[in-house]
């Protein structure tokens, strides 16, 4: 079992930027094998993968935020992070760090609906115009 707990969210003007963290802890001794990432959900939208490090370690983003967001992570503090720039209203959402293992760890990513690793509880980054 892996537990997440995501910190860094809160409330930004357009054009600024939040640095989102998520702490990994239980059984993390494989943690650098597993594929991590960031999903995001608004009210009322389905929950989607905006960054993601795959199963080689290759970084992945969604349109949406490519250019603008930074994923990175610390493997030996089992810490993934998120830098999010030149923020934009529609960037509003509960962001969820999401961790997975196995072979094809990163299929839940590209596939949200068949996600079946572990989440974060969550947290709120909310961003006026």
């Amino acid at each position: 079992q892996v537990q997440l707990v995501e910190s860094g969210g809160g409330a930004v003007q357009a054009g600024g930027s939040l640095r989102l963290s998520c702490a990994a802890s239980g059984n993390t001794v494989s943690i650098s094998t597993y594929c991590m990432g960031w999903f995001r959900q608004a009210p009322g939208k389905e929950r989607e993968a905006i960054a993601w490090f795959d199963p080689d370690g290759r970084v992945n983003y969604a349109e949406s935020v490519k250019g603008r967001f930074t994923i990175s992570r610390d493997n030996g503090k089992g810490a993934l992070y998120l830098q999010m720039n030149s923020l934009k209203p529609s960037d509003s959402s509960m962001y969820y760090c999401a961790a997975d293992h196995g072979y094809d760890c990163d299929s839940g990513f590209v596939r949200p609906d068949i996600f079946a690793g572990y989440w974060g509880q969550g947290i709120q980054v909310t961003v006026s115009s």
